[in-house]
């Protein structure tokens, strides 16, 4: 079955980016070269490409945390701006942000988790 491995943003500020996403979710990255990093755990992982010529259009990444709240105030604590408030949806909880480039994103519980 087909499914998702690797999601790749583009980004401004590959160094900004990297600090951002390691605050907030503890995530290291690799350096590719000035303009590109990756996260290289073996899962779903994430790229920050700097090279704005090879920018691709924005999608919803939803990334799945232990503690909503904990994950809602360090999204702010390093620079992340709330778009949508908490909501519960089937199967879960979640709330959507902007991260310092201007990526949404979302981060969610699996219900009966982090409440």
């Amino acid at each position: 079955m087909a499914r998702l491995n690797y999601v790749e943003l583009p980004v401004r500020n590959v160094p900004g980016q990297k600090e951002f996403y390691e605050a907030t979710f503890g995530w290291s990255f690799t350096d590719f070269g000035p303009d590109y990093a990756s996260t290289m755990t073996g899962d779903v992982d994430m790229g920050l490409n700097g090279d704005a010529a090879q920018w691709t259009a924005q999608m919803l990444p939803v990334i799945e945390v232990e503690d909503l709240e904990e994950t809602l105030a360090r999204v702010q604590a390093a620079g992340g701006v709330i778009t949508l408030p908490v909501f519960a949806f089937p199967g879960g909880r979640r709330f959507h942000f902007r991260d310092p480039h201007g990526h949404e994103l979302a981060a969610m519980v699996s219900e009966g988790e982090g409440e």
